[in-house]
């Protein structure tokens, strides 16, 4: 069936938006280098403050990136 409608153009979903952040190769990055470097801290053991502050910036880091997904908004 023919129509004369214009072309109307869709935003994406939130799902499909979600998606596409977590393919993305910056938040795939940085949520890696997040989890690598927990892992570190963890490897060299912690044995100061200063590593439990690394650990808590990595896993603030992870908790931010997690976090972005929830809030992304269709454009």
């Amino acid at each position: 069936m023919l129509t004369n409608e214009p072309n109307v153009t869709v935003s994406p979903t939130p799902q499909r938006r979600r998606l596409e952040r977590v393919l993305s190769m910056e938040w795939l990055g940085q949520t890696f280098a997040s989890i690598c470097w927990m892992g570190s801290v963890f490897v060299y053991g912690i044995s100061s403050n200063g590593d439990w502050l690394q650990l808590f910036a990595a896993s603030f880091w992870l908790v931010a990136n997690v976090a972005s997904i929830s809030t992304a908004k269709a454009d």
